[in-house]
């Protein structure tokens, strides 16, 4: 397999220093399978230095050969200063369509997340699960027109010149470029689903990929294997002198390995975001059958979506209907406190978790009623009353007072929120306490009377 921009390096490779007077061991990582639509993510800090480009691509093989049409997406890191280029370059003769966001931080001082989304309609660049360009009609039917086998992705680390990645000659050697993790999802009518993912756990070159021998573009350096090295889980690609390969040192830890990825969602939604806390846990269902906190749509948000969610944790708390609903338990952290079946089925906007909302007396449940039943009667409110208000609130269904009278309602403290890895959840509640003989026997009585009732 031939380097990007091979045919123009060596068609000019005689008007250049050769790769042998520079001197320079520089690097090419790449997966052997060619794959058509879906994202490409990969999590990676960038190598510093002038004169150095360091890249993410997916290249078109043969695009190189005589007379073939070039397909090609970037990132390119270039320049003394860090800064990001994005590339699109296509046609035949090939022509490249280039931007330079601002991405808000320098992308060789830590790990970001970067992802290519190809679809047959669109092509997208997303940061950190922000999308920062888009490209629709002609440009996206470039690829899916010329490139029917696929891509295949690619990372390497090579010195450029004055016209491209600047002044080499200025920066110390050796510079490393860092890739904590590498995914594929594919693309199936508008959603994304997880194919792989390669965490570099291994000292060697992982099955699926293989590292470049071959001159870097512009002939200033030769691709080295001895520059491809994997170490703690970090895939470390490194731009050396010739006779300085090797040696790859320590790599940062990503202090957010693990992190999205996204898959599932739709193709709209262009972010994964980093840990997407599976939504807001829907509007906190005030009785009926309880929304269940929708929990968001698992997709966008790769390996953590939702965290523990699913639809509304456990939706304890609540029954059919009636007040405290089943509370969609989905909020921050269930309140279960002093609230037993007010209008709001307690519940908040947790991420799941179990969030008890009430406790054992709390909605639903043994439901300690405040005051006698009374009108409530026949709110099968999810337990066996669940009344809530003093007498009479709460009418013949629904909702059941208005909050947190009959008393402190047990039902704990519901739980401290902790967040693990991008799963933020409810701990277990504490322990509920008995509820006391005499309000047992009320309740029997209650419900002799709403019998005769």
């Amino acid at each position: 397999m031939n380097s990007k921009l091979a045919p123009f390096a060596l068609a000019i490779g005689t008007f250049l220093v050769p790769a042998a007077a520079m001197g320079l061991a520089s690097a090419e990582l790449y997966r052997t399978q060619s794959y058509t639509y879906g994202r490409f993510d990969a999590r990676i800090q960038f190598a510093p230095g002038d004169g150095v480009v360091s890249s993410f691509f997916l290249w078109k093989d043969g695009s190189d050969a005589a007379n073939a049409y070039w397909n090609e997406l970037d990132y390119e890191k270039i320049g003394a200063d860090c800064h990001m280029q994005i590339n699109s370059i296509y046609g035949n003769p090939k022509a490249n369509h280039a931007q330079d966001p601002a991405l808000g931080f320098t992308v060789c001082a830590g790990y970001h997340d970067y992802r290519f989304e190809w679809t047959p309609t669109y092509i997208a660049w997303v940061v950190d699960g922000k999308e920062i360009r888009r490209d629709t009609g002609a440009a996206a039917t470039a690829y899916s027109l010329n490139a029917p086998a696929g891509m295949t992705l690619h990372f390497n680390i090579w010195p450029g010149n004055s016209s491209f990645g600047g002044n080499i000659n200025n920066t110390p050697l050796p510079v490393r470029q860092y890739i904590s993790w590498v995914q594929y999802s594919s693309y199936n009518n508008g959603n994304f689903n997880v194919e792989w993912r390669e965490e570099f756990q291994t000292s060697s070159v992982p099955s699926g990929w293989a590292v470049g021998n071959w001159a870097s573009p512009y002939n200033l350096s030769t691709h080295n294997a001895q520059n491809v090295a994997f170490v703690n889980g970090i895939a470390v690609l490194s731009l050396t002198q010739d006779n300085a390969t090797g040696n790859p040192g320590t790599p940062p830890a990503d202090p957010g390995a693990g992190g999205s990825g996204g898959a599932g969602g739709s193709a709209s939604t262009g972010a994964g975001g980093t840990t997407s806390t599976g939504g807001s846990g829907g509007s906190v269902g005030t009785g009926g059958a309880s929304s269940a906190g929708s929990g968001g749509t698992p997709s966008t948000g790769g390996h953590s979506t939702g965290g523990m969610t699913g639809a509304g944790g456990s939706t304890s708390a609540g029954g059919m209907t009636g007040t405290g609903g089943s509370t969609s338990v989905g909020g921050t952290t269930g309140s279960g406190g002093p609230s037993t079946g007010g209008t709001t089925g307690s519940g908040g906007s947790s991420v799941g978790g179990m969030a008890a909302a009430g406790g054992m007396a709390a909605a639903g449940g043994m439901t300690a009623a405040g005051g006698s039943i009374g009108p409530g009667g026949a709110t099968t409110a999810g337990g066996s009353t669940a009344s809530g208000g003093s007498i009479g609130s709460g009418g013949l269904a629904e909702t059941g007072g208005t909050t947190a009278t009959g008393g402190a309602a047990s039902g704990g403290s519901a739980g401290t929120t902790t967040t693990q890895g991008g799963c933020s959840c409810s701990t277990v509640p504490a322990a509920r306490p008995f509820v006391s003989v005499p309000v047992v026997l009320f309740l029997v009585v209650s419900r002799l009377r709403r019998k005769e009732i």
